[in-house]
């Protein structure tokens, strides 16, 4: 079997990369905490990754097959005032992370964001120009920028509006306003961001079209649907049977977030269809396997 690094395995999207790779791969897991919250049989170690020294030491211990960076701050707003950390972990890490991988000729597949954009164009291509509005998509370019600038084989994943289930994970949309509408409580949601809301196994079967098609480029990776956050909500709340007068639409601006948002984003998915073969699925389809994966882990 070849051996699969995942950084950041306890998030959502690293269990989801188990979920995905564990059948026909070795899963190397990494995380900052000191123990892996799926599984006790996971070949785990903890690893800071914004310490270069210990990057190096860990990983060149390990040496993978392939690195797949799930790890990144991803509080848009509280990377605003947390400007130092966001930068290790999105930036600097990333740098730390394509130095090893030259060292042990792992290729990495690194996870980006539609935050790259200021969102008021999109739908984008990946031949877009960038230009991010806040610190944290300034964070994830550098990143961007570091694998780019580096000899090293990658493949950058620019994902957007991502959610799925997981063990002792945070609340991200879906699972917040189901938590919240579960609990007969109103909720406000903008109506001016739009954006196309992407299921973790949507990513990371992207990430498996990458790995074994050796794919090394640029991919918009989402699920097919674009609209606004405010509609996303509606559809969630009539799939899991919840009440949706209780969700009432407002503007970003009304809303006065820390940070800034890229409005009017999206992704055209034209280059991942056609090159990866990738196949993303409509939103009702995607809630429905997101209602298994709760029931799975007794979350619904």
């Amino acid at each position: 079997m070849k051996k699969l690094l995942i950084t950041g395995v306890n998030g959502m999207l690293g269990q989801q990369c188990i979920h995905e790779f564990q059948a026909d791969y070795k899963i190397v897991g990494v995380d900052l905490h000191d123990h892996a919250f799926v599984s006790s049989r996971l070949d785990y170690h903890q690893l800071d990754i914004t310490k270069r020294k210990s990057v190096k030491e860990t990983i060149s211990g390990i040496r993978p097959d392939f690195i797949v960076n799930c790890a990144a701050y991803t509080n848009v707003d509280g990377a605003e005032t947390e400007r130092e950390l966001c930068w290790k972990v999105n930036a600097e890490a990333v740098a730390h992370l394509s130095y090893v991988s030259g060292k042990i000729d792992a290729p990495i597949i690194h996870i980006s964001t539609d935050y790259v954009f200021d969102g008021t164009s999109g739908p984008y291509r990946e031949t877009d120009l960038p230009s991010p509005r806040g610190f944290y998509g300034k964070s994830k370019l550098a990143g961007e920028n570091a694998l780019r600038q580096s000899d090293v084989k990658h493949a950058i994943l620019r994902t957007q509006v991502l959610y799925g289930a997981g063990v002792n994970i945070g609340l991200n949309f879906v699972t917040w306003l189901i938590r919240e509408l579960k609990n007969k409580r109103s909720v406000t949601i903008v109506n001016d961001q739009i954006g196309n809301p992407t299921l973790a196994a949507d990513l990371t079967a992207a990430i498996r079209l990458v790995i074994e098609q050796k794919k090394w480029d640029l991919f918009h990776i989402s699920g097919a649907e674009r609209l606004d956050r405010y509609q996303f909500a509606v559809r969630i709340a009539d799939f899991f049977n919840l009440d949706k007068s209780l969700i009432q639409p407002i503007t970003t601006a009304e809303l006065k977030q820390a940070a800034p948002r890229p409005l009017a984003s999206g992704f055209i998915l034209d280059k991942a269809i056609n090159e990866l073969n990738y196949k993303p699925r409509m939103i009702m389809e995607n809630l429905q396997l997101l209602k298994k994966q709760l029931k799975r882990l007794k979350q619904w």
